[in-house]
């Protein structure tokens, strides 16, 4: 038998006990799966634009992003759902020559008796108390005064005579995502308008110019990132990162294999969403469409990511379905798409989530956009999320085992006769460890079918170079339950 040594050389013959540790054979790690916050912070934040950095929470997003940032309130958003993943964040200053979102409150009329004003701005609740008598001036400058002292909410505040005029922190056209209502809990949770008052909202808008992200994204180098958090579904943003996941240039391809999905939400009607859905055919993101809820599109994205990467780490193959979010609101019952609507959708390339009598709001289905081959023709083969998370997990499970067992072997036809324990292996060794390692994943749940895979599966030595070995990997992956059909064929 021959034991292949690295290190203990062959000339020793001073006595007597040598060990040298060969970790080939024993490396069953697993990569961290991180997760990638892109928000646009202030400039009382201290984060180094442009430069991803690791995140130490929410206090840490506050520090760089600043308070009331869109990075800031991402990451509250993400950590709510996914609060022990590695998160890093990629701050972006506002574009040059961007433009901030406003709008207003008009208060109107006297309260005839003590009250409360129940504003939600962005999902998040600014309760006033009034009292009678106050004049709609004194209300407005409270008003102000309350929430410029809430340092989390993504406006700031100015009270002149009756009316307090609202501007986003962080300019572009994400500022006019930031929602303004009230009483959205209802008269059931107390909140209702004091009697005698009038308040007239006037929605946040003008919002212009959202940051380039093709210089910034090149800085993230060959970090890995599977879970990217987007607040942008504008063309030019998703294209940036569609790049950058390229099968053939980007992250997915044989040279990088570095991986990664996109996460992103978009505010919309039916016919909206349903272009926009249309417009866009990338396996590597997943848009989640919604419409009239007071959560922000990059709050829901946030959201969205932080709850599906807490369940696909634990295992890539289990649908998301009914995995509930930490941080949105609800649309109101009237504005939530119908089944019929819903299921539109989800043939449209957006993904859909469902709502509990109590308001609590659920993934219904998380898919990609791909909708088309590169010659136009339906491939509903990238449909699921789950399939592209389940192949970042078989290929890397591959290239451990390749590079743990492989990479200091000579390779020798089928059929050659060497000693056992010799650093030599051929295409049949390599076939077999790929079988085994099959098995394994497949009855760990993530891949089925170890027969018809063994009998597909080709290894041989390249034709043209002796030193190269080419696998043909005909595996099938763990397929989800989502459709239950029943036929109640009863008997009288």
């Amino acid at each position: 038998m021959t034991v292949p040594f690295s290190n203990i050389p062959g000339n020793l013959r001073v006595p007597l006990f040598y060990a040298e540790v060969d970790n080939s054979q024993a490396n069953s790690g697993a990569q961290t799966q991180r997760a990638l916050i892109i928000g646009q912070v202030l400039t009382s934040g201290n984060a180094v634009v442009g430069v991803p950095v690791l995140g130490q929470g929410v206090t840490d997003a506050q520090a760089k992003g600043g308070l009331g940032s869109m990075l800031a309130l991402m990451t509250a958003a993400y950590v709510a759902a996914d609060p022990f993943g590695e998160v890093w964040f990629l701050p972006l200053a506002d574009a040059e020559g961007a433009v901030a979102a406003s709008g207003s409150v008009l208060i109107a009329g006297t309260p005839t008796a003590t009250g409360v004003i129940s504003l939600y701005i962005a999902g998040q609740l600014v309760s006033l108390a009034v009292t009678a008598a106050e004049t709609p001036a004194e209300i407005a400058a409270a008003l102000a005064t309350l929430i410029n002292g809430s340092g989390n909410l993504p406006v700031t505040a100015v009270a002149t005579a009756a009316t307090v005029a609202l501007t986003a922190k962080n300019k572009g056209v994400t500022g006019n995502e930031i929602d303004l209502r009230l009483n959205y809990r209802g008269t059931a949770s107390g909140e209702v308008v004091p009697t005698g008052l009038q308040l007239t909202l006037t929605a946040m808008k003008s919002g212009a110019t959202n940051p380039v992200l093709d210089a910034t994204l090149a800085n993230l180098g060959d970090e890995p990132f599977d879970f990217i958090v987007c607040p942008y579904t504008d063309t030019a943003s998703l294209d940036a990162l569609k790049a950058l996941l390229n099968d053939k240039t980007g992250r997915w391809s044989y040279a990088s294999q570095v991986y990664g999905h996109v996460f992103a939400a978009q505010r919309g009607t039916l016919a909206t969403l349903a272009t926009a859905g249309n417009a866009r055919n990338n396996q590597h993101e997943s848009i989640m469409g919604f419409y009239d809820s007071p959560s922000p599109a990059w709050i829901w994205a946030a959201d969205v990511a932080g709850t599906a990467a807490v369940a696909l780490r634990a295992d890539p193959g289990r649908p998301l379905q009914t995995l509930t979010l930490s941080t949105v609101l609800a649309p109101p019952s009237p504005s939530q798409f119908i089944l019929g609507e819903r299921n539109t959708l989800l043939w449209d390339g957006i993904s859909t989530f469902m709502v509990a009598s109590d308001g609590t709001v659920a993934i219904e289905n998380l898919i990609t956009t791909y909708q088309k081959n590169s010659f136009g023709a339906a491939d509903d083969s990238y449909l699921q999320v789950e399939t592209l998370f389940l192949l970042m997990y078989v290929l890397r499970a591959q290239r451990t085992l390749v590079t743990s067992k492989y990479s200091r072997v000579k390779l020798a036809a089928n059929g050659t006769r060497f000693a056992p324990g010799s650093a030599i292996v051929t295409p049949n060794v390599i076939k077999s460890d790929l079988i085994a390692q099959y098995g394994e994943l497949e009855y760990n749940g993530y891949v089925q079918d170890t027969a018809a895979f063994s009998k597909a599966l080709i290894v041989e030595q390249n034709a043209t170079n002796p030193n190269r070995v080419d696998v043909l990997w005909p595996g099938t992956l763990i397929n989800q339950l989502r459709i239950f059909a029943l036929l109640a064929q009863f008997r009288l």
